[in-house]
């Protein structure tokens, strides 16, 4: 790697010039670059749990603390008491560093606390059962000093067996995935559908923390069936200090091949985690628990003894229905006892939920006889329990109605061993179904090709619109239990699967420490008549889209997490079905929208919200395997349907903050993958439909863009960078090096791009300055990117290119003209654009740019104050389900807005017009 010259990376001071003037410029509105860390800043911080209620049924939590540069040095202990003052163990570790050493970022394990915590510098305390991870023999034992676990190291059993005490809980656990090589037919003739089982196979194993108060093991494999494999998965499993339970976050990667226009292929019908769990009570002390809506449950045995035609006393069957263990039989009503082995035994259920609005609940008592229905519902909790008075396994699926078609499935609980089976995808469902979903209509050539983008705003390109390396992320948890839990403990263990307990760094923190662009957010501000109505308008626009989640049932496997792109006020839908009107893929960055509506607020919802665009956005819309990794996929009908991939999706920066929040594992893996995704432009060439010139990919001089495609790369080198990742120098040495050939490029930013040398990491200087300006060039993350950067890299040249381009896009073609000897072209995306000024009136000081930012942002495109700001009821015929409608409403729009809203109120909040 070259050496690259470079001033110091640490700004010593911050303001200069102009800006000292204004009172509410650089130093006084705190978004100086880079400087000492404040008194104070090592202050305690408190932590709070997002939703009411602490840890509950959960076996821990873990929460990212920023901290402001120079606060803390790298090897600092973390200690962390309750509300009573009382120590709570914890387990930290740092998650990114400052340029200068100090952390910026670190991670902070519990397993014990309930209401506010408070997090201080200081020895942590010890858990009285710690966590041990011991890896020498052929398992690798994870004890919690509760349960224990032994996970495989090969073959296809993940976990072998999990104790507690002398207690074999559960054994056998292992992944399945049933192929179906043939599509069914549609006209009634079934013939016989042909299935495959594959078995997940494991190839690596990992412990990536072992202790004292967590551990994570990951375990990597494909499912196997003989030679052939389908689907890489990995999978981590999260241990906690004296907790009954463990978590599973498990990720598939598709890699099968459905060929639009043909009914052979890889057909997903089946994708579940197993157990088996001993059973070694009698029939009548085994259990079934079955969620259904809410904390509601099924609570039946395997052979029931309440309902009969003769009874065995109240106080037997309030015991079989609590849970407890039966009283002798020979105690009972005797014309009950000697007539027990007449009463059925139930041993299989099955809980299936193949839409977002509807379950089914049946059972039988074993293979082979019939079906009875057990009831039913409209969402289940996706929580279950199979065991007895001596022990049993709790099981849940997290998002089990929203990423629908799942079920829940136990087994022969009327034998020895009972099998459960938690089924991401139901195989009672139709097989999953990824064939592209059209023929192109005769749009071979290019010029094809621009007709059908004009129609239906669709970039097809045939063979792009592939589903291989696609990935999704489920989340499971499990509970050891001692013997059937009360009903208490239960509806406890449904609320840790349905929303798993968070701890939270409150938002006055965040701002303090100068994180995800400094200056650019703040807490809510109502103190004025104006800025009350932009958090109102604000709030409707978050209310909105979740409503419209819940209206338009944006749920399923592959969909959920995502939001709608446009709307179509004739037929009062969203334009699902219309080319690239459809899916958002975070078009115009609308996860960043959400995470900055988070990182002000605190509100648990908007969290929750964005939790799940992130987990969709960062597996579904980008590719994991194959020639295109590390690429995303433009909005459209499919996911993955429209040709257009590129960098802007796959953007790291819309990862951070959900992995800094939360110190999530494979939020990370996402984020390091992309490290070398500057690869991916000698395969892909992303301007290949919309240039002039030749173009041949070549590794020395790729034509990389200074706007979507440049912020796309420099924050996953960012990011590694201040993580420290395994190629955290080669990510220095990019974001530095790419930093100066932007800067001297002849004019800066507003060239365009460059010629991108993938060896070096640095960019060609072009030889003569040209304008090339996009709309897009900003709207996915640039602003905040910059603004970080600036903050962390003394580079004057670097600083000056930005700050011109944030003053002239909005400015007029005639100021365009003067400075650069050509005007920017035709633009739009003004109010969006808006936030620039507003940056760089504050870095520069300059009272013009202030008052522009406003008049943008009041008074050019985008939602304005004459906005309706309200929704219209539908009903009756105009829609299919009736709900709130705002036909002016557009996600593009909404993402410029909030984040226009926001970063202004930040930087210029006391600068508004009168």
């Amino acid at each position: 790697m070259s050496p690259i010259p470079r001033r110091s990376l640490l700004k010593a001071a911050a303001v200069a010039g102009a800006a000292a003037q204004f009172s509410w410029a650089l130093g006084a509105k705190g978004a100086e670059a880079a400087p000492a860390a404040p008194a104070g800043g090592a202050d305690p911080v408190t932590l709070d749990w997002l939703e009411d209620g602490g840890l509950g049924a959960a076996p821990g939590s873990t929460v990212g603390v920023p901290w402001p540069m120079g606060a803390h040095e790298e090897g600092q202990g973390f200690a962390v008491t309750d509300a009573d003052g009382k120590d709570v163990p914890v387990q930290s570790w740092p998650l990114a560093y400052w340029p200068d050493g100090s952390l910026k970022w670190t991670a902070h394990a519990v397993a014990s606390g309930s209401g506010r915590l408070t997090l201080v510098a200081g020895p942590p305390a010890a858990p009285a059962r710690k966590v041990t991870v011991d890896h020498r023999g052929g398992t690798v034992d994870v004890s919690t000093g509760v349960i224990t676990a032994k996970i495989g190291k090969n073959g296809s059993t993940i976990i072998r067996s999990v104790t507690r005490g002398t207690t074999e809980i559960a054994r056998n656990g292992r992944l399945v995935l049933i192929r179906q090589p043939e599509a069914e037919a549609e006209d009634g003739d079934q013939g016989t559908v042909k299935t495959e089982r594959f078995d997940g196979a494991i190839d690596e194993v990992t412990v990536e923390q072992d202790g004292p108060v967590r551990a994570v093991v990951r375990v990597d494999g494909r499912h196997r069936r003989g030679s052939r494999s389908r689907l890489p998965f990995s999978v981590r499993l999260y241990f906690y200090a004296g907790a009954d339970s463990f978590r599973m976050v498990h990720t598939i990667t598709y890699d099968g091949t459905p060929e639009p226009g043909k009914t052979s292929g890889d057909f997903v019908r089946g994708l579940g985690v197993r157990f088996s769990v001993p059973m070694r009570d009698a029939a009548y002390d085994r259990h079934i628990r079955i969620g259904g809506e809410g904390t509601g449950l099924l609570r039946e045995a395997v052979q029931g003894v309440t309902g009969l035609r003769r009874d065995p006393g109240a106080a037997v069957q309030a015991a079989q229905y609590e849970g407890r263990r039966l009283p002798d039989p020979s105690t009972w009503d005797q014309r009950v006892t000697t007539r027990l082995q007449y009463i059925p035994h139930w041993g299989d259920y099955t809980l299936s939920q193949l839409s977002a609005d509807g379950f089914t609940l049946r059972k039988r008592t074993k293979q082979g006889y019939g079906w009875i229905g057990a009831g039913g519902g409209r969402r289940a909790s996706g929580f279950g329990y199979v065991g007895g008075a001596s022990g049993g396994l709790s099981f849940g699926l997290r998002d089990f109605w929203e990423k629908f078609p799942a079920q829940l499935d136990i087994r022969d609980a009327h034998t020895g061993v009972a099998t459960v089976t938690l089924w991401l995808w139901s195989p009672e469902a139709q097989p999953m179904d990824l064939r592209f979903y059209h023929d192109g209509m005769g749009q071979d050539t290019y010029a094809e090709q621009l007709e059908g983008l004009n129609i239906t705003y669709e970039d097809y390109e045939p063979g792009f619109g592939t589903p291989y390396g696609i990935a999704r992320t489920s989340e499971l948890m499990f509970w050891a239990n001692d013997s059937t839990p009360a009903a208490g403990t239960l509806a406890d263990q449904v609320r840790a699967v349905r929303t798993p307990p968070q701890l939270a760094a409150p938002p006055r923190q965040l701002v303090k420490a100068k994180v995800f662009g400094p200056g650019l957010f703040s807490e809510p501000d109502r103190s004025t008549a104006a800025k009350a109505k932009i958090e109102d308008h604000l709030d409707f626009l978050f209310t909105y889209y979740r409503d419209q989640v819940e209206q338009r049932r944006w749920y399923g496997f592959w969909d959920y997490g995502d939001v709608m792109h446009t709307y179509d006020s004739a037929r009062h839908v969203w334009r699902y079905d219309i080319g690239g009107y459809a899916w958002d893929n975070s078009e115009l960055s609308t996860d960043l929208w959400l995470w900055y509506a988070y990182l002000r607020s605190g509100r648990p919802d908007i969290f929750r919200f964005a939790e799940a665009m992130t987990r969709h956005t960062g597996e579904v819309d980008v590719y994991h395997l194959g020639k295109w990794a590390g690429l995303g996929t433009r909005h459209g009908v499919q996911h993955f349907a429209d040709s257009a991939k590129q960098q802007r999706i796959a953007n790291t920066t819309y990862r951070r903050f959900y992995y800094f929040l939360t110190a999530d594992e494979r939020v990370g893996d996402l984020m390091h993958a992309n490290v070398d995704s500057d690869e991916t432009f000698l395969v892909l060439d992303p301007l290949r439909k919309v240039r002039t010139d030749p173009y041949t990919p070549d590794r020395h001089a790729l034509s990389i863009g200074f706007g979507t495609d440049w912020s796309g790369l420099v924050s996953a080198w960012l990011t590694e960078w201040e993580r420290k990742g395994p190629k955290w120098e080669k990510a220095r040495a990019r974001v530095l090096s790419t930093m100066e050939g932007i800067a001297a490029q002849p004019n800066g930013f507003v060239q365009g791009g460059g010629l991108y040398d993938l060896d070096t990491g640095k960019f060609a200087v072009a030889g003569r300055p040209v304008v090339s300006v996009s709309h897009l060039s900003a709207v996915f993350g640039l602003n905040e990117l910059c603004a970080e950067l600036i903050h962390l890299v003394d580079m004057p040249k670097f600083k000056e290119a930005y700050l011109d381009y944030c003053r002239y896009f909005n400015a007029t073609k005639a100021e365009q003209a003067a400075r650069y000897g050509s005007d920017f072209g035709t633009l739009l995306l003004f109010q969006g654009h808006s936030r620039l000024d507003a940056y760089a009136a504050v870095q520069t000081g300059d009272a013009a740019l202030a008052r522009r930012a406003w008049t943008k942002f009041y008074h050019s495109d985008g939602y304005t104050e004459s906005s309706p700001w309200r929704t219209e009821k539908l009903t009756g015929p105009a829609a299919l389900v009736e709900g709130g409608e705002a036909s002016w409403v557009s996600t593009n729009d909404t993402a410029l807005y909030g984040l226009a809203a926001i970063e202004n109120l930040a930087l210029l909040g006391d600068r508004m017009p009168g």
